[in-house]
């Protein structure tokens, strides 16, 4: 009799066992389909990104001599601006300090450049409206007589 239980429980092992294995299978595949399935439902769907907005020194490194002599200001001053007149730039290349002149409705509010507060800020744009350079404000200001005949000597 004993010999009876032990043949029929052997026999009902390997059943179980098969079972196990099918039950086991099915669900890696059903994991395996419904991750495909979720992943490919959910790349089509993009966030739109907000535009990094710039510091100073992120707009300044795309203009010549690093923005030297051209107009900044923030995004919320309205007829306010800097002239660059100096940068001091950290070897990141983001960071530093800067100073300039202030303008007011695009004249000068100041002699004097001072340093520039906020710079690493996050709302720096460039006024290509206001744009003199260092160089073109030069000359005109050295405007004298002596000047103006050098040229003529030089041409004889």
């Amino acid at each position: 009799m004993v010999m009876a239980m032990l043949a029929s429980r052997a026999a009902k092992v390997p059943a179980m066992e098969r079972m196990a294995n099918l039950l086991r299978n099915s669900f890696f595949l059903r994991r395996d389909f419904s991750s495909s399935a979720s992943t490919a439902n959910t790349t089509p769907l993009k966030k739109s990104k907000r535009k990094k907005k710039k510091n100073l020194f992120e707009v300044a490194q795309f203009l010549p001599n690093w923005g030297i002599g051209y107009h900044m200001a923030k995004a919320h001053w309205s007829g306010v601006s800097y002239q660059v007149t100096k940068i001091n730039l950290y070897k990141d290349g983001k960071h530093g300090k800067a100073w300039g002149v202030v303008h007011k409705e695009g004249l000068p509010a100041a002699d004097a450049p001072k340093k520039i507060s906020g710079v690493h800020k996050r709302c720096w744009r460039y006024i290509p409206n206001l744009k003199t350079t260092v160089e073109n404000v030069a000359p005109s200001s050295k405007s004298t007589p002596e000047s103006s005949t050098k040229p003529e000597l030089n041409a004889a």
